[in-house]
């Protein structure tokens, strides 16, 4: 019988754009990340083969999906990840929200506009960081932070990717209706190089992007756990950084990925400015950061510093 893990890329945890559970995360919680990573890795893999055909795909996330409910012999993957969270309390709702998102991959092509895409991102994006923060035990507070970092590094790999997307299973995230006041249509990502018109559909959800990483800034700092911040902090700078290359190349015809001395370099500004901002709290107030609740109250210090934070 055909397994998820037939029609996986080959592709690892090193191979992805962001840090996967890199060594600033606690060892005590990096075996259950890495759980959680193989599932989405898999499932992932299975909803973007280029010739499994679609109820194929469908039936091997169902199987991850019964594994994950603790069905034995149903998916190693989620077999798996089943004992991680019985092992650590948590529920499926996070791998769950996964495994919706990438059913829509397998059956569905367009999005009309951003706020269908951002909805795909609730799923696709949102529950991947929400999981690690549940795993640190960090407060559900800072979701609406998580959700907009997520969702902006989910948007920089659609427009990195958009002419493979196309290429290789005919599905586009860049929204219709952008393409349709640009008077182009899907066909614009065949050529070999972007079009002006299409140039200016990518600025605009490279912008776009950029406002979600505005919202998303202050996340790391509000992190309680040291090493899961400085992680976060990284991994925003990186964000920053492609999403500036978005406005100023064209993903059709340059090379837009860091290499890896840019990212090295940009990871350890990332980690050395989250670490002086919260040197400046810790000294300051001789506590860790507060927490903004998602109706921007917040659980602790004074307004002035609310705003200081802001």
């Amino acid at each position: 019988m055909t397994q998820a893990a037939d029609l996986a890329s080959g592709k690892g945890s090193g191979d992805e754009n962001f840090p996967v559970a890199s060594h600033l995360v606690s060892a005590r919680h990096r075996p259950a990340i890495l759980a959680f990573y193989r599932f989405a890795r898999i499932a992932d893999d299975v909803a973007d083969h280029p010739t499994a055909a679609p109820a194929e795909k469908l039936e091997q996330l169902a199987r991850m999906e019964r594994g994950l409910r603790g069905e034995t012999g149903a998916n190693p993957e989620g077999e798996a990840l089943h004992r991680v969270l019985r092992e650590r309390g948590l529920d499926e709702q996070h791998p769950l929200d996964l495994l919706e998102a990438f059913r829509r991959d397998v059956t569905r092509l367009r999005y009309a506009d951003w706020a269908e895409l951002m909805d795909y991102c609730r799923y696709s994006a949102s529950p991947v960081g929400r999981f690690v923060l549940d795993v640190h035990g960090e407060s559900r507070a800072l979701w609406p932070r998580n959700d907009a970092l997520c969702s902006a590094l989910q948007v920089i790999n659609h427009l990195q990717d958009c002419a493979k997307d196309r290429r290789n299973l005919d599905r586009v995230y860049l929204p219709q209706d952008l393409l349709e006041r640009a008077g182009i249509g899907v066909e614009a990502l065949d050529a070999p190089a972007a079009s002006p018109a299409l140039r200016g559909v990518i600025a605009t959800l490279a912008e776009k992007t950029a406002g979600l990483l505005d919202a998303s800034r202050a996340f790391s700092t509000q992190i309680q756990d040291l090493r899961l911040s400085v992680e976060v902090g990284v991994i925003q700078k990186l964000a920053e950084s492609l999403t500036i290359r978005l406005l100023r190349r064209d993903p059709l015809a340059e090379r837009v990925h860091h290499r890896r001395a840019e990212a090295l370099g940009l990871a350890l500004l990332g980690a050395a400015g989250t670490l002086g901002t919260r040197w400046g709290w810790f000294s300051r107030k001789g506590t860790g950061p507060d927490v903004t609740s998602p109706d921007g109250a917040e659980t602790g210090g004074t307004e002035q510093e609310a705003r200081r934070r802001e």
